[in-house]
């Protein structure tokens, strides 16, 4: 199977995309970048990439806080990844990996006089949290504020807060972590976003608890008022409300929905998959696939379609 990437403007071999081990970005974490999915549809024959727009307007709100100029804008941004994906001509799910880079082989801490680039590449990716549902520890490291490394920007070098948390779970027996905000409010998980069902309300952290804001978060709060009839509540959530709820999930680009059953060693109610949970993963992924007609806006096509 061809596997290309853009790099330095061009569509060329994964294998021949090299940074020089003086890359600005490889020493100080000056890199932002996205995570997209493209979901096969074997019934249609056909590679579906999901809110790309959206991800890569993230992208450039991101590259404003670093400095970044890139001479893209966000639709030539998608008709490049759709051409990355079809010259791939994978027939599973993949991960679409898009970074913009300080490029300059240069040392020294800053993000000034640094030139710039942006590359992208494409790898087939099944479920990042391959369970049904999801085994959580709360995590001893914490998600820095806004005046720390801005949360709200996918910065590579902030991600190292992320695995942190994320080995620390591994490690200790655990499928995920959920990290808190400095002041102890639940902030997110180590690369998704997270929602509870308590007192018949679905709640997720607001953007005042260091979270990254989700494109999954997005849809999940779309899908659940237009779909459900359920409203999102933002705000700060207690630990013991993790503890407390009736159902909880996880959302991201790469674990789409997750279920989460168990919050350090205590079961989230009977421990199974929620009502509105299954409800909304299930319509989810039928999205995401492009069988909803309803929300085929969100779904790219990367191959031709007959007719």
């Amino acid at each position: 199977m061809p596997q290309y990437a853009y790099f330095k403007g061009e569509f060329i071999p994964l294998a021949d995309a090299k940074l020089g081990v003086m890359t600005h970005a490889l020493h100080y974490g000056t890199a932002c970048f996205e995570g997209i999915r493209g979901n096969w549809n074997a019934a249609k024959k056909q590679m579906f990439i999901f809110r790309p727009s959206e991800h890569y307007q993230r992208l450039l709100n991101s590259c404003k806080v670093l400095k970044i100029e890139l001479p893209y804008t966000v639709e030539k941004l998608v008709e490049i990844t759709v051409e990355l994906a079809r010259r791939c001509e994978f027939k599973e799910d993949i991960y679409i990996r898009p970074l913009a880079y300080k490029s300059a082989e240069a040392l020294g801490v800053r993000l000034h006089g640094l030139e710039a680039d942006f590359l992208a590449f494409v790898i087939p990716w099944g479920p990042y949290l391959d369970v049904d549902k999801a085994r959580c520890a709360i995590a001893s490291w914490r998600r820095p504020d806004d005046n720390t490394i801005p949360p709200q920007a996918k910065l590579t070098g902030l991600y190292i807060n992320n695995a942190l948390a994320k080995t620390e779970a591994i490690e200790h027996g655990y499928d995920e972590a959920i990290m808190l905000t400095a002041q102890g409010y639940v902030s997110e998980g180590s690369g998704e976003n997270i929602f509870i069902i308590t007192n018949g309300k679905l709640v997720t952290p607001s953007v005042a608890s260091s979270i990254l804001v989700g494109i999954t978060r997005d849809t999940v709060i779309k899908l659940a008022k237009e779909e459900l009839g359920l409203e999102t509540e933002e705000k700060h959530i207690s630990r013991n409300e993790l503890y407390t709820a009736r159902e909880c999930f996880l959302t991201g680009t790469a674990a789409h929905i997750t279920p989460v059953a168990e919050i350090d060693g205590r079961k989230i109610a009977d421990g199974e998959i929620g009502e509105v949970t299954a409800r909304l993963q299930k319509l989810y992924f039928e999205i995401i696939k492009g069988n909803v007609v309803k929300h085929r806006d969100w779904c790219v096509p990367v191959y031709p379609e007959a007719g």
